[in-house]
């Protein structure tokens, strides 16, 4: 049988640096939810986060959820992380108590649509593709405001937060500027006072930079590598 107790000390120092990062720009770290990124990793591992006392797990793909989600408990949360095609829409709605990767006013209304079907008021957040990479999805900063006023007259959905993946790097610092930007963007979304739209999550932060995201107003990370070590792809 695999030893998964590495894990265990993963979370510890994960958590611990949560707790400093926080208290370093003046925040309370229970404001700050950790996403256990069990994508591409088995259930044993997921279970084994799961009695550490984690509950938050995020996967990139449905089909890692449909596996997953039967397997632990029902107070497990599961957030989808990775971009929603909208094929796939029916059982993200089924099983994600948030979705992270909305970015575009039709996967928005597919959402609706499904979770109207079963009678949900799905979570979603809003993906920002921040740094304007080509190869990220997300809609622009400037574009942000209108992609809110089209969809927040949907009856099936809360609007909760926004979501980015900023660029990788080996020097986090440089990220700084980004989440900054995130959290700026939040706030004046809110200020607008748009009906049916008050958002409070920021969603930003993996484990090469969460650290700088939880300084900047992350109040969730999604952390897999440093939880549950590198990722294995099978072809």
């Amino acid at each position: 049988m695999d030893d998964y107790s590495f894990i265990e000390k993963n979370i510890l120092t994960v958590s611990d640096k949560i707790y400093a990062a926080a208290k370093r720009a003046g925040r309370d770290p229970k404001d700050i939810t950790l996403i256990c990124v069990s994508k591409t990793k088995p259930v044993e591992m997921v279970a084994k986060a799961y009695e550490c006392g984690r509950r938050d797990f995020g996967e990139n793909k449905v089909q890692e959820i449909t596996l997953k989600h039967p397997q632990l408990p029902s107070d497990t949360v599961w957030h989808m992380i990775g971009h929603l095609q909208k094929n796939k829409v029916k059982k993200a709605v089924a099983l994600s108590e948030y979705i992270h990767s909305v970015d575009s006013a039709e996967l928005a209304q597919a959402i609706d649509s499904e979770a109207g079907k079963i009678g949900k008021k799905q979570k979603i957040l809003l993906e920002v593709n921040i740094a304007d990479e080509d190869t990220k999805y997300g809609v622009s900063p400037d574009a942000l405001e209108h992609f809110v006023c089209e969809i927040a007259d949907l009856k099936n959905i809360e609007i909760c937060g926004l979501m980015c993946v900023a660029p990788y790097t080996d020097k986090p610092e440089e990220n700084r500027a980004y989440f900054r930007k995130m959290n700026d963007l939040l706030i004046d979304i809110n200020a607008k006072s748009l009906d049916n739209v008050h958002m409070e999550l920021l969603s930003m932060g993996m484990s090469n930079d969460y650290e700088i995201a939880v300084e900047e107003g992350a109040t969730h990370v999604r952390i897999g590598t440093d939880i549950f070590g590198e990722r294995v792809y099978t072809k």
